[in-house]
């Protein structure tokens, strides 16, 4: 017994090493081969009065899914240099938009257009400026590929996402397979960004009789709506916006031609689609291109400075002046200024663990 004991004594520190060292490896051949659960449903509530979110059957919402979603949304390992993730040009405190002009991604480089706010994707179904992507899975393809965003390849994110400790379970929780793939990850982004949902402002309290408006926000509410303000015709309904491709009079002679890069139809150049105008009091610099610092620069440019051009929309009246007085334009920031939701930018389910 003796020399026995001794014996294991002397081999008793290499056993640890070596348990050490394979337990882990035991440890995830037995995760790995343990049934997979299907992921949990995720019912989104939606804001009183809000149309049903359009559905998406290739790619319901889940709980998983949408905690995948969000840990991509912040990861920098997306892009090229690890530098930039998609929060770095779509901040929560600034409605998801970027305080810049244009954006900068890998090396410095700066972006063409302005990031549009991520607020109410859900119900858009042709994203972008331009309305390039058909679907919140098409739209993120774009910045991760793009040289002068996040400029990196899906091989090189599938590869480092595959060597990380926790991506493969949360893939398998998402997914209920650890295999990590390119329509995935894009699912998984797409998902957490139709979870942004903004519809707890004052203008939404006051429409369910929540709260009151003052004289000056109901006038101004009132102007929004009327033919003076003129606003209504884009940005009416309940989510701010008609989803639809206008050119606003900025250019004579756009320098971007807008949705005409797209479908090629003359008639298009010049037109963007219009942004919500939730939370809008947040989302400056205004424009594709940021051009406007300011709301009372926005209504200015509305008031009387309309730039006609051959595919100007005739609901600017072809650039006849509005003629606001200087009470009129405080009261239409005042009624804009309701439509801020702090519940949606300091929601800590949309920022990172």
């Amino acid at each position: 017994m003796g020399k026995t004991s001794s014996r294991f004594k002397a081999i008793r520190p290499r056993l640890w090493v070596i348990y050490f060292f394979w337990a882990p490896l035991w440890v995830g051949c037995d995760h790995q081969n343990q049934p997979s659960q299907a992921p949990t449903p995720l019912n989104l509530t939606l804001p009183p009065k809000f149309p049903e979110l359009p559905p998406s059957p290739e790619n319901p919402l889940t709980i998983q899914g949408v905690t995948l979603g969000r840990a991509l949304f912040y990861d920098k390992s997306l892009s090229r240099d690890e530098t930039i993730s998609c929060a770095s040009c779509h901040i929560p405190d600034f409605g998801f938009s970027d305080p810049n002009a244009l954006s900068r991604g890998v090396g410095g480089l700066t972006g063409e257009r302005q990031s549009m706010p991520l607020i109410n994707l859900g119900w858009i179904d042709m994203l972008f400026w331009d309305g390039r992507a058909a679907s919140l899975e098409e739209q993120a393809l774009f910045p991760i590929t793009s040289h002068f965003e996040m400029g990196n390849t899906f091989p090189e994110i599938i590869s480092r996402l595959n060597a990380s400790l926790e991506y493969p379970r949360l893939f398998r929780a998402a997914f209920s397979s650890p295999d990590i793939t390119q329509t995935r990850i894009l699912q998984a982004l797409a998902q957490f960004q139709r979870t942004l949902v903004s519809g707890n402002s004052k203008y939404d309290q006051w429409l369910q009789g929540k709260t009151t408006l003052t004289s000056e926000e109901e006038h101004g509410y009132t102007l929004f709506f009327t033919e003076k303000g003129d606003c209504f015709h884009c940005h009416g309904t309940l989510l701010m916006t008609d989803n639809r491709f206008h050119n606003n009079g900025l250019d004579d002679v756009p320098a971007d031609s807008g949705r005409y890069r797209i479908t090629k139809d003359p008639a298009d150049i010049g037109l963007f689609r219009s942004p919500t105008l939730r939370n809008i009091a947040l989302t400056a610099p205004y424009m594709h291109d940021g051009r406007f610092n300011t709301l009372q620069e926005v209504i200015n440019h509305y008031d009387h400075g309309l730039v006609r051009s051959p595919t100007l929309d005739p609901l600017f009246f072809n650039g006849r002046p509005k003629g606001l007085s200087e009470v009129e334009k405080k009261a239409l920031i005042a009624f804009l200024n309701t439509l801020s939701d702090p519940e949606f930018t300091q929601n800590p389910t949309f920022r990172p663990n």
